[in-house]
């Protein structure tokens, strides 16, 4: 297939996670969203309508990589026939970034179907610098990785959460996707404080925010992305986009997805929130 046409590599504004449910609406009606987060673990096929109808997007939208297979934090060797097809679609639809999770997924080459934790030490931020140095070898550019959502916390755990990232970062030369849903999830989950975790992470390496919705369950959250973003979310995002600027932000929803235009009215929330940052620093 004929590479799309190679646009300005950037995005800004409010997107929406790009979903099988959506592709007539967004085809037929091409809606005002500036961006789309592909989940590309789901176009890794040699054809089919998905490739198809990604292939059609395209033509109209920036859009962003977001996967789940690179498995970072895996002993595992890193999965060369994974990153070769990544490398080629990439270079087929141009992504302005791809990202991955602070996480591993799987080990003795048997996949998992969740995002697996790390304890946050020194040998693991070894280990993640030299796994993320060879995917950006790999692949051609900088990555973006993740924060995770926790439930727990490792014993010989040797520092906080922000810690652990500003060590990635700085070894590897990585940027940051900084999930606010997955901050305020762990901060309740672990009795941390979210607006802290915030403030301590370095502004220049912030290049994505995720929004999403949680789940109460009996003691603890649990991070769906199965509904609207809660209002303590809502409110941390506010914090952060007055600490890292008008940073371009994603509404997340991957269970129970709802109709296009319930996605729009969170993205104009999201928005909202930016331009009233913006007014209030200007």
């Amino acid at each position: 297939m004929k590479p799309i046409a190679a646009r300005e590599r950037s995005i800004s504004g409010t997107g929406l996670g790009l979903r099988f449910e959506h592709y007539q609406h967004i085809l037929a009606e091409q809606p005002s969203v500036p961006w789309f987060e592909i989940l590309i673990d789901n176009y890794m096929g040699k054809g089919g309508l998905p490739l198809h109808y990604l292939e059609q997007v395209c033509q109209h939208y920036p859009i962003t990589f977001h996967g789940v297979g690179m498995s970072l934090g895996s002993t595992d060797p890193l999965n060369l026939k994974y990153l070769k097809q990544l490398k080629e679609l990439k270079e087929r639809f141009n992504p302005v970034h791809i990202s991955d999770h602070i996480a591993w997924v799987c080990i003795s080459s048997q996949y998992m179907h969740d995002l697996l934790p790390l304890p946050y030490t020194h040998e693991a931020v070894n280990l993640l610098t030299d796994r993320i140095c060879q995917t950006q070898e790999i692949l051609g550019e900088t990555i973006l990785i993740e924060n995770p959502s926790s439930y727990l916390s490792f014993t010989n755990s040797e520092m906080n959460e922000v810690e652990f990232i500003q060590g990635i970062l700085n070894k590897s030369g990585c940027d940051l996707l900084l999930d606010v849903n997955n901050i305020y999830v762990s901060a309740q989950n672990q009795g941390f404080d979210a607006y802290e975790y915030i403030d301590g992470i370095p502004k220049q390496r912030v290049k994505e925010l995720h929004l999403a919705g949680y789940e109460q369950r009996t003691h603890y959250l649990y991070d769906t992305h199965g509904s609207e973003v809660h209002q303590p979310v809502w409110d941390l995002y506010k914090h952060a986009i007055a600490r890292f600027g008008a940073v371009p932000t994603l509404i997340e929803w991957d269970s129970d997805v709802p109709s296009f235009e319930t996605l729009m009215n969170e993205a104009n929330k999201a928005n909202s929130i930016m331009m009233s940052q913006s007014n209030a620093t200007g």
